[in-house]
Parts: structure tokens; sequence; C-alpha cells
């Protein structure tokens, strides 16, 4: 047993020898400038190197343990392929998880080009890997901004392949089609938006009247929301930060800028370690979340200077101003937890008076006249996934309800989703909800039929009303609302558009409905 471990270990060693031998030397070459080609032939993509596919696979097959509601998925599509015919043009980070989601979509009969939406999130190995099963992946980390775009245009510019549904996690994407292919993106079926930062650039076009497709804005469903954003952001900000820096949180003075889910998260995990954290906020409801929860609201500008660590969760821009840099001490973190880079103003610190020096990888040193020195992590992009990793099972709770999302677009009946930004139907939270119980080995407790029809639901659910928020202060409805729908592969209903949401007086929220659906996918 001690010989086979042993040559198991040998084998595993040689392996990563391999992988790091032939990356490293391939570091000064561009992808973009190698001839690569796959086992079976194929050389549709664009990865730092293929070789790396068998250790990518490896990491794939790791994330599946703890991804079983999208193995689920695969599970029950195998005869009914709800997404055949779809071809799906995708821009996310790149990663273990994320390539979980390609593999399901494609095993429920998707055809799928994708690129990373993080020049520094993708994780090379796993990118060939996808490249290996035939997935055109055009993707490396430490993309320079041409490679960036440069990617993008390979996915959706390709010859005798038209996209009809895009799946995007930030907007670039889908700016992108807009802009540069409008008619691929007049004849798309529908987007799906995972980050406020795209969702927000999706309500822009809806806003102007030039959103000519349906869109699904996953970032605001309470699976999206209560748990990516939250529990992935608490425990992945620790991480990024004591890989890159080595800090001791305790007695450290930390603002966080945004109180919203991400920053709850930011907040409560380094609470916890003993750091003294106050916040900045715009928004008064999220400001007296914060003060009920023990943070002090603070305006920028009035702490900066005694500040050890700085944490931007907005999407908003130039959150953190060159002349917030100037003031700040020396030896000061600044890091961002929002999807946007340009939350903190690093255009500004390209300058001639300051040195930027490289001390380890995605940590930066950047050096005043005077010889102050801060500290940037990942260029002020996404700091998590730039720079550790992310907790795979909450990550296959935003993974499922992004595949479900792209099924109910795809699938549903034509005149069903008009050109506007819809929300996900509360039966479709929950469904997914219940995909991950299992995984603690929960049970719930059934309605019985006198129950049910006292609170006025169905015993199949929704549970709750489209208002509700799962503990977020919120204004009331008068109208609660319950859906009746059959199970086959999947629970959907109509979505609610932002249209469908008016304020009728200062205190009440009235929230107009589409009459709810029936839909059976397969």
């Amino acid at each position: 047993l001690i010989f086979n471990d042993c040559l198991i270990l040998s084998s595993i060693l040689a392996l990563t020898i391999e992988i790091y031998t032939v990356d490293s030397s391939d570091d000064e070459t561009s992808p973009r400038d190698k001839a690569q080609a796959n086992s079976k032939g194929s050389s549709d993509f664009c990865v730092k190197n293929v070789k790396q596919a068998e250790f990518g696979r490896r990491e794939i097959e790791i994330a599946e343990q703890d991804m079983s509601a999208l193995i689920s998925l695969r599970k029950r599509a195998q005869g009914e392929k709800p997404l055949a015919g779809a071809k799906i043009v995708g821009c996310t980070h790149i990663t273990a998880q994320t390539a979980v989601l390609i593999e399901t979509l494609v095993a429920l009969g998707a055809q799928c080009r994708w690129t990373a939406c993080n020049i520094y999130s993708t994780q090379n190995e796993v990118a060939a890997a996808l490249a290996e099963t035939g997935v055109p992946v055009f993707a490396w980390k430490g993309e320079s901004e041409d490679d960036f775009w440069w990617c993008i245009d390979r996915c959706v510019n390709t010859e005798g392949w038209q996209a009809n549904m895009i799946l995007d996690d930030g907007g670039d994407l889908t700016h992108w089609v807009y802009k540069k292919h409008p008619s691929v993106f007049k004849k798309a079926q529908g987007i799906v938006e995972e980050s406020v930062t795209g969702v927000h650039r999706l309500y822009q076009l809806s806003k102007a009247g030039k959103l000519c497709v349906p869109a699904m804005n996953v970032n605001d469903s309470v699976t999206k929301q209560k748990f990516d954003n939250l529990y992935c952001c608490r425990e992945s900000i620790l991480d990024g930060l004591k890989r890159t820096t080595d800090v001791m949180f305790g007695g450290k003075q930390v603002v966080v800028c945004g109180y919203g889910e991400v920053g709850k998260g930011c907040c409560s995990a380094l609470k916890a370690l003993g750091a003294i954290v106050c916040i900045t906020e715009i928004d008064p409801i999220c400001a007296l979340q914060g003060c009920m929860d023990g943070f002090r609201v603070v305006k920028l500008n009035e702490v900066i200077r005694q500040m050890d660590l700085v944490i931007t969760c907005t999407g908003n821009k130039n959150v953190v101003t060159r002349e917030q840099l100037d003031r700040m001490k020396n030896g000061c973190i600044v890091c961002n937890m929002g999807h946007s880079n340009t939350e903190i103003d690093v255009v500004s610190l390209r300058s001639p008076e300051l040195t930027w020096e490289r001390v380890r990888s995605q940590v930066d040193h950047v050096i005043w006249p005077d010889g102050k020195r801060v500290v940037l992590l990942a260029e002020g992009r996404l700091l998590n996934l730039s720079c550790s990793t992310v907790p795979t099972f909450v990550l296959s709770i935003t993974a499922t309800t992004q595949a479900l999302a792209l099924i109910e677009l795809f699938n549903a009946p034509e005149g069903r989703y008009k050109q506007d930004v819809y929300l996900l139907p509360k039966k479709m939270d929950e469904y997914v909800a219940s995909l991950h119980l299992s995984n603690f080995d929960a049970h719930l407790t059934e309605l019985s039929d006198e129950q049910a029809k006292y609170m006025g639901l169905n015993k199949n659910g929704p549970f709750k009303p489209n208002y509700y928020r799962y503990g977020e202060m919120l204004a009331h409805t008068h109208t609660h609302l319950t859906y009746s729908l059959p199970v086959t592969f999947l629970l959907v209903s109509s979505g609610i558009r932002t249209s469908d949401l008016s304020v009728t007086s200062p205190t009440l929220l009235t929230t107009r409905v589409p009459a709810a659906g029936k839909i059976a996918l397969g």
C-alpha cells in the first residue's frame, strides 16, 4: 500500500512539475500567438496551455462533489434536453465551479462558447479542460485589455454559428454584442445577467428603449443576494486578504464602502476577527441596518487618514478617489469586492510621480514621492476571484439559478416575456433552494390542508410573496401572490418586470403581477 501510494504521489508530482514547466516557459508568449489543438484536432479555442487539461479535469471533479444540484439537473435532463437548440455565449469567471455550469448546459443540449469576465480570475487549467472537451473557450489569466475584448469578439464573431442566448457577468459581453453585432443582439431569445453592474447596464438600455430582448435579473434573486453575495463574500474576503497580505485583522481600522449584501458579508467576517469596522452608505435604509448591526456610518473623507484597510462593495465608479488615495496613511491596504474595476480610481495612480512595485502576485505597492506606500490588491479588480477561491457550494446555488433562468427564457412561449428586465419568480428561487437541502440532510415541514388554507398558500409553494426579501427592511404590499404549477423537469413561472413595480404613495409599494403561467419544460 505504501509503495502504491508513493507511485501515485510521484505521478501527481511529475504531472504538476510538467504543467508548471510548460506553463512557465510559455509565459512570454501570448496564447493568441500559439497554435494549439485538443486531442480531437479542434483548434477553436484560445487558452494558456491545453496540455493542462488533465489537471483542470481534476479541479472540475472536485467542484462537482459540492455542486449536487447541477449534477441532479444533468440526470433529470438525460432524455429531455430542455436547451436543445440553444446557442449560448457566456462571459463569466472561468473557474472549476463555472466549468460545472458550462458542462451542465452542454448536457442539457446547449452549444456554448465562453470567455472570461475578469482578466485575472481564470483558472488556466480549467479553461484547458473545457477546451479539451470541445467547448470553445477564449480566456487565460493575465489578459491585457486588448486580449479581453479580442476574446469576447472571438466568442461572438464566428462563421456558421450565431448565439441566441447570452449569459453575462458584468455586462461587457452584452454591451459588445449590442454595439458590435446588433443583428445577433436583436435575434437573441434572452439575456441572463448575474451582477449588479451588469443589471444596472440592462436597466439603462431598457430605460433608453434600446433593450430589444427579454433579460433575467439573477443578481436580485433571493438565491443570489442571500447566499452568493452574503455567504460567499463573508468567507472569501478573509481568504483573499490573507493570501495577499498576511494581515492580522484584530484591532485594524477598516472601512467598507457599501452595506448591501456583499458589504454585509465583508463586515460580518472582519468584525468577527476583531477588526474595528465602519461603513459608508448612500442609502438610508442600508445605513440604518448598519447602525443596528453595530457599525458606525461615516463619510470616507472624514476617516480616510486613520484606516488600515479600505474595501469597496458598491458596483459604482470613483468610490475611492485619487484625493482620498493621496490622504491614506503609509501601508493602507486597498481592495475591491464589487464587480467593476472602476470603484477605485486606479487610472489616476498611473502617473509619472508615482512608482509601482509588484511585490507578489496581484499585490502592488504604489509609492508616493515622500516614500508612502499604499498596498493595492488585484489592480482594483475583484479581490476574491482574482486572489483566492470562493466556496463551491454557494456558487452551486447561483449557477443552478442561472441554468434555470436560461431554460425558462429559452422555453417560454412567445409573448410571455417582452423587451424588459425581469426578476426571477419566487417559485424558481424556492426550487433552487430545495435542490441544495439534501447536502445538509435537511427535511422540510409540510403544511396540512388546514394550515395551507388558513395562510392562503399552495402546499407546494411559493411560500412567500414576491416582495418578501428574507430579512431585509421592506415596504409592504396589500396583496399576496400564489402560484399553482405542475412539476415535471422544472418548476417555473412568469417573471415580474421592473415596470410592474410602482410606488403609489411614500409608504406603500404595490406590485402588478402578470397572471401566473403554467409551463412544464421537456
